[in-house]
């Protein structure tokens, strides 16, 4: 029997879709230079989970669960890049999964290409991403059931391949949309670089590079550090770090995760009594996160996620929500709402942190499926003050 799924979309994540390629596929043996760049753009959605922080501790307590849980919590975002692929489907890229589903939204439609296998996942001969980008033999999921979600129809999962396990009857595991684009020759390695801007810039786009990364997006080295060997965020993309706050140690080294799947910056509960202390905030229970006046704000010192002996900073512009879409949210106009939020377990979990959207707008992120490791680097926005 195959694990019964349902897309419970009760949780808030970026949505990214597949606007435009920039290189096709090739049907030749695979080349240092074979990469797909797709495009992306932002839209925001107004209809979203207002609570932000609720809904991202709720995706956290699935993801420690290892996906145990019956239904795949996902959500619908205040920050969102949509399109439809070539499955007529608009898809929400996951690094926390790695399977494909659809039917969130709009009912699955068989094509000439389909084959029914019987379980919940139907094996299709080819999956067009886009007119460039085409996977053959592609198995794809299908929702029995969805709630909550509006204008996203499903997911693609971009997570380690382990995440498929027993997912699929008699399959062990199910080949990723990665380990099928590498195994056909249509790229050169199994990499996928994820460049966000933050949504309140001048050009809120983006792009996911297939095979590689786009150097032109980075304006430093990228630092990789392999995956970390504590579970669970070892299932993940996971790595061991510690955060501090100006030069106060909020959380030591520890395990967590990087997931475009979260909209937030998410620490272990000591941790983020520690950041609260610090820098004053007031939970705002709208919005769920830590509220600042504009003194204190003035008065933020920079955190940085220590990462493989290389330190990240995030400015004090970094931790705060967009103003300029503080109403998406629920909040204030005039509001100062953190981005950084309690996790809602105490640190030692196995699953201390998830560095999700908002610090992954101020860094470009490589995700390195056959050495195992995930890779930083600085951009153009990693000190941008556009919030």
């Amino acid at each position: 029997m195959v694990r019964s799924k349902s897309l419970s979309y009760l949780l808030t994540l970026p949505v990214l879709a597949f606007l435009s390629l920039s290189a096709k596929a090739l049907p030749h043996p695979r080349t240092a230079s074979s990469t797909a760049t797709l495009k992306l753009a932002v839209r925001i959605n107004s209809n979203g989970v207002k609570n932000i922080a609720a809904a991202d501790r709720a995706r956290a307590y699935v993801l420690k669960a290892n996906g145990d849980s019956s239904s795949i919590d996902v959500a619908n975002a205040q920050m969102m890049y949509t399109a439809d692929v070539g499955v007529g489907n608009t898809l929400l890229v996951d690094t926390g999964s790695s399977n494909i589903w659809i039917g969130a939204n709009k009912a699955y439609e068989k094509t000439s290409t389909s084959q029914d296998t019987g379980n919940t996942f139907r094996n299709t001969s080819t999956l067009t991403l886009n007119s460039g980008l085409v996977i053959g033999k592609q198995s794809i999921g299908v929702a029995a059931s969805t709630t909550g979600i509006d204008g996203v129809d499903g997911l693609l999962g971009v997570g380690p391949v382990d995440l498929t396990q027993g997912t699929v009857a008699n399959t062990n595991e199910v080949p990723t949309v990665m380990d099928n684009l590498y195994m056909q020759g249509t790229i050169s390695s199994e990499v996928l670089g994820v460049f966000f801007s933050p949504a309140s810039s001048d050009d809120s786009s983006g792009e996911l590079t297939f095979g590689g990364y786009d150097a032109s997006k980075i304006t430093g080295d990228i630092n990789y550090v392999p995956i970390t060997s504590t579970s669970p965020a070892s299932n993940y993309w996971g790595t061991d770090q510690s955060i501090s706050y100006g030069t106060t140690s909020i959380l030591s080294e520890t395990a967590g995760i990087v997931d475009t799947g979260t909209t937030l910056i998410l620490i272990a509960t000591d941790a983020f009594d520690k950041y609260q202390s610090a820098t004053g905030g007031t939970l705002d229970k709208t919005t769920g996160l830590l509220k600042i006046s504009s003194d204190q704000y003035n008065q933020l010192s920079s955190l940085y996620f220590t990462v493989g002996g290389i330190a990240y900073e995030l400015t004090p512009n970094g931790q705060i929500w967009p103003r300029s879409l503080n109403s998406a949210i629920g909040g204030t106009t005039d509001g100062i709402y953190l981005v950084v939020s309690d996790l809602g377990s105490k640190s030692g979990s196995g699953l201390d942190f998830i560095n999700g959207y908002c610090f992954l707008e101020r860094y470009y992120s490589v995700y390195d499926t056959t050495n195992r490791r995930v890779g930083f680097a600085t951009t153009e926005y990693t000190y941008a003050t556009s919030n």
